[in-house]
């Protein structure tokens, strides 16, 4: 697994394909990942530190993770399979490790928040790395 950093979001409100950019984050790889409107205006809230009113999806989900008392591991880009990514979320919780299946914009719009790493699989990077 290669660890990423957020590197850019290209928001685009006219269009509903938005692009994230991960960077490796002891390397100079980018990997972009196409993601909906919404996804995107969830990370732009995330990493703009945006006051908002009533908590968004992805704010739901962190406090209700915490409240179940476990915490954010990492998440990690697994697949690419037909031009779609794939990604797990890791928690740790008081039965152990738990990882689940999820989006990777909604992944990384969740690691933005919580501060929780971001992880690619080398393949995966390979394959789109640029």
């Amino acid at each position: 697994m290669v660890e990423m950093t957020f590197y850019e979001l290209r928001f685009d409100e006219t269009s509903d394909t938005q692009i994230i950019i991960l960077k490796e984050k002891f390397g100079d790889r980018r990997m972009p990942i196409l993601i909906g409107f919404n996804e995107a205006h969830s990370i732009h809230v995330a990493i703009n530190e945006l006051p908002i009113q009533r908590p968004l999806t992805h704010d739901l989900a962190s406090s209700i993770v915490h409240a179940l008392g476990a915490t954010f591991e990492r998440i990690v880009v697994t697949e690419l399979l037909d031009s779609t990514f794939y990604a797990r979320i890791h928690f740790k919780t008081a039965n152990g490790v738990v990882d689940v299946d999820s989006r990777p914009s909604d992944a990384i719009a969740l690691a933005l928040r919580v501060h929780a790493p971001i992880f690619v699989n080398e393949e995966v990077l390979d394959q789109v790395a640029r």
